[in-house]
């Protein structure tokens, strides 16, 4: 069985009964056998259907967003925001799948060159708890407008949302197996996942995880020869330097630490400082992440929930107390609240070094990390510094000079003043260990797609 459990008071949800293999057998190659017909259908019925999950999507938004929060601890304004990005998400490829997917045509030496984007088969999305809905959406909403079918492996701790965007698939009319959800108990989800992978109906897999997920899933589909797409960890660097706007960097700096009660691959962990201005800097900080109301995800005005399980929350307080027993300096938080829950304070490290937790490790929760530097050559240089490259932010008032940094930083993406987010518009994606391949924009739907070549002479 999959237990869920609420992570705000410790006690338990629902319980679901996990697939075996020769069910998951069985959704598979219904979802195969779904995929060749879907192919065929023509992109106006597509675009269709898909705005019609949009509109569910916002019709419904309150059910979904408690959903959400009851499972994994969201407070519930930010699930509301989260359901109705996925609604952006599905309206955006409905609008803009054909354009996106047209064929490229050229004279080749005088014969007829074509470029053709037509579908793989069946999907498989391995997905995460932090962002229940749009982590699944935002994979799914492009690969089944460009003709494939999906089937998801869910995080187990959300189970009941897997299943609700399953129904809502099925609500909008879209066909019984194009969109399947397969549930696995957390002790097989290795071997059911790797049984995934091998199987002959699936062609392709797109992973949002932790480094450890990525790796274990992109070796699975390398040995399988299927294409991947990993979007994992992230340790993000905002660079704050000399310049800058100090009341404009706090506030992005903290709301990018506390988003998702700082549990996201692109929450802003490191602030890199300049040494001019990191005393009034940290003083502001500590003072906004102390006033930050934490508490009962349902209630209002809370800014931080409960982290969402009891084994993460754990893990975050021991790499607060390792790197304090390094020498870090611990400014706020850092301590365990009584009471039920998975509750872990908004926390404050300054005087971060290289060697410490904090530096090394991203930190999943509501943890904030102060980095003294010198000048923007050491900037670049500490926010390279890592095994991480999601995305990054800079500020300071003179854009060209912020240009010239964003230029040099090892990351997937850069945002100038402004907080790091994924956007429908845009790729996104990482390097190094946050992973390899893009999803949203033009770039995202080219992913799960054959790109055929065809000459005419």
């Amino acid at each position: 069985m999959i237990v869920t459990i609420n992570p705000a008071t410790g006690l338990t949800i629902a319980e679901y009964p996990s697939m075996a293999s020769g069910e998951i057998d069985r959704l598979l190659r219904l979802a195969d056998a779904e995929f060749r017909q879907w192919r065929q259908t023509p992109m106006e019925e597509r675009s269709r259907l898909m705005r019609r999950l949009a509109a569910l999507l916002r019709e419904q938004q309150e059910a979904h967003a408690h959903l959400m929060s009851l499972e994994m601890g969201k407070p519930l304004a930010q699930a509301r925001g989260e359901a109705n990005k996925c609604a952006w998400v599905c309206d955006f490829f409905a609008d803009h799948a054909g354009e996106f997917l047209k064929p490229e045509e050229s004279d080749i030496d005088g014969a007829r060159g074509v470029v053709r984007f037509e579908p793989l088969g069946v999907v498989l999305g391995v997905m995460p708890w932090n962002f229940p809905y749009w982590q699944v959406l935002r994979f799914a909403a492009p690969a089944i407008m460009a003709g494939n079918s999906v089937v998801v492996k869910h995080a187990p701790n959300v189970t009941g949302c897997s299943i609700a965007i399953e129904k809502l698939f099925v609500e909008a009319g879209f066909p019984e197996y194009l969109y399947r959800a397969v549930h696995v108990a957390p002790e097989e989800v290795d071997r059911m996942t790797g049984f995934m992978i091998d199987h002959p109906a699936v062609r392709a897999v797109s992973v949002t995880g932790s480094t450890g997920a990525g790796r274990a899933v992109g070796s699975k589909a390398g040995h399988a020869i299927k294409r991947s797409v990993l979007e994992l960890g992230g340790s993000d660097p905002y660079i704050v330097l000399d310049d800058a706007d100090l009341h404009k960097a706090v506030d992005f700096c903290v709301a990018g630490r506390l988003l998702n009660s700082g549990q996201s691959c692109i929450a802003a962990k490191r602030f890199v400082v300049h040494s001019a201005v990191i005393g009034e800097f940290t003083e502001m900080v500590v003072a906004r992440m102390r006033a930050a109301v934490m508490g009962d995800p349902f209630e209002d005005g809370v800014e931080v929930g409960p982290i969402a399980r009891a084994d993460l929350r754990d893990l975050v307080h021991s790499q607060v107390e390792r790197s304090v027993a390094a020498g870090a300096e611990l400014l706020c938080g850092g301590r365990l609240p009584d009471g039920p829950g998975c509750f872990y304070p908004p926390t404050v490290l300054a005087g971060v070094r290289k060697g410490m937790a904090a530096w090394e490790e991203e930190i999943f929760g509501p943890v904030a990390t102060v980095i003294e530097v010198r000048d923007d050559d050491e900037a670049v240089e500490v926010a390279n510094d890592s095994e991480y490259g999601l995305g990054s932010a800079v500020f300071s008032r003179d854009q060209a000079r912020a240009l010239a940094i964003a230029s040099r930083l090892e990351a997937g993406n850069c945002f100038i003043n402004g907080m790091v987010k994924s956007d429908p518009r845009l790729p996104f994606g990482g390097v190094k260990l946050s992973g390899y391949g893009r999803e949203l924009s033009y770039h995202g739907i080219r992913e799960f797609v054959n790109v055929k070549t065809i000459v005419v002479a």
